[in-house]
């Protein structure tokens, strides 16, 4: 059985591309692809989302990116997380912590 793909709620992608940058450098194709791995494929997450979020959180100062060759010897652009982007990661990591267990809590009652 396939999972069902679900619509991301607002400020999930940002902290879905930071947790996949976490472990270090990737192009976008490469990000989209980790985050449906991450995800079991519940996420899926489509060119024109990503890359006005890419250079978003680049203008944020989250990501720097420098340009290099692909797997298949193409021109790409790389992403990594900066300083302030790991501090922007643990500060929505803790918001979705507090925000599911809130949903959790509600859906219980």
């Amino acid at each position: 059985m396939s999972p069902v793909q679900t619509e991301l709620l607002q400020g999930t992608l940002d902290m879905l591309i930071m947790k996949a940058l976490a472990l270090g450098e990737m192009h976008g194709l490469g990000i989209s692809r980790r985050i449906g791995q991450t995800t079991k494929g519940t996420f899926q997450v489509k060119p024109g989302s990503l890359f006005p979020a890419l250079h978003r959180m680049e203008e944020e100062g989250w990501l720097n990116a420098s340009w290099g060759e692909s797997e298949n010897n193409r021109r790409a652009k790389y992403y990594r997380l900066t300083k302030k982007g790991r501090r922007q990661l643990e500060t929505e990591t803790r918001r979705w912590g507090r925000i599911s267990l809130a949903i959790a809590r509600a859906l219980q009652a």
